[in-house]
């Protein structure tokens, strides 16, 4: 595997390959890797002729300062575990390479509704981050295929509507399924930071919304929100920011519904200060 830390060093890299018309999939990360990032390596691997992962800690997503300062850093096992997956390419810049200081960096995206709800509501400023760094990462590594996982959902739909705004219908935004402990808890890099105890009550979320998809019904939905929303306090959560249930197009909220709109179950709640999210589809 070969690491570049800076931009020219990488794009040397992809260069020819890309006058091969090799395919370049793309994984971007913010480090502290598991088996979820690395089966989108294993995706990547699958459908193009070369996978990048990048490794960035990007703090313009960050609304809380403290969680920036908190989130896991393993770059030594990061990178032990990619060469394991034969990844080819491992980007890892400073934040200075990103941004560095004559990049204009004020821009606003026009996400619309989808950056009014759950985790846009509750996390002012978190996806235009978002934005910025991926528009950035894409203009870099330029690939066809950027590989994302549903666990984030809101932030897969983000991320699709940038690359309509960029213009880049021809980089597809490929999804892959959440990747589970035996327990259903959903891997994330944030559960480094939980007890194992904490990790056995974590997994009132994928109960909680196997509990929504099993007793769905058509008509008002308001008492199967409370009782999930009951069911995780329970568990010993201490703030819940949102149990919502979704049309899975447009994260629009269905109070009452027809028993034919495809839905999203959403999930997003502290536990020892831990903010941890989830989602299940139900067709």
């Amino acid at each position: 595997m070969i690491i570049c830390k800076t931009i020219d060093s990488l794009q040397a890299v992809l260069k020819p390959l890309s006058k091969m018309n090799e395919g370049i999939g793309f994984v971007p990360t913010m480090g502290a890797l598991h088996e979820g990032h690395l089966s989108l390596i294993g995706s990547s691997k699958k459908n193009s002729g070369t996978t990048v992962c990048s490794i960035f800690v990007n703090p313009t997503q960050f609304n809380d300062a403290k969680d920036f300062e908190k989130y896991p850093i393993t770059i030594q096992n990061d990178i032990v575990l990619l060469e394991a997956a034969q990844c080819d390419v491992l980007f890892l810049p400073s934040v200075a390479e990103i941004y560095p200081e004559e990049l204009v960096t004020n821009h606003h995206y026009e996400l619309g509704f989808i950056e009014t709800v759950l985790e846009g509501s509750h996390r002012p400023g978190h996806f235009q981050g978002v934005c910025q760094v991926v528009q950035r990462l894409l203009a870099i590594v330029q690939p066809n295929e950027i590989f994302l996982g549903q666990k984030d959902y809101q932030q897969c739909m983000v991320i699709k509507k940038l690359t309509t705004l960029l213009g880049l219908d021809a980089t597809n935004v490929i999804i892959g399924k959440t990747v589970r402990e035996t327990s259903g808890l959903a891997m994330s890099s944030r559960n480094m930071r939980l007890s194992d105890a904490d990790k056995q009550r974590a997994t009132a979320v994928f109960t909680v919304l196997n509990y929504v998809k099993q007793n769905i019904q058509s008509g008002p939905l308001s008492h199967l929100l409370f009782n999930a929303q009951d069911q995780i306090r329970s568990a010993g959560f201490e703030k819940i920011d949102y149990v919502a249930i979704c049309k899975a197009s447009t994260l629009e909220p269905i109070e009452n519904w027809d028993g034919k709109e495809k839905l999203v179950v959403l999930v997003a709640a502290f536990l020892s200060g831990v903010r941890l999210i989830d989602n299940m589809v139900i067709n």
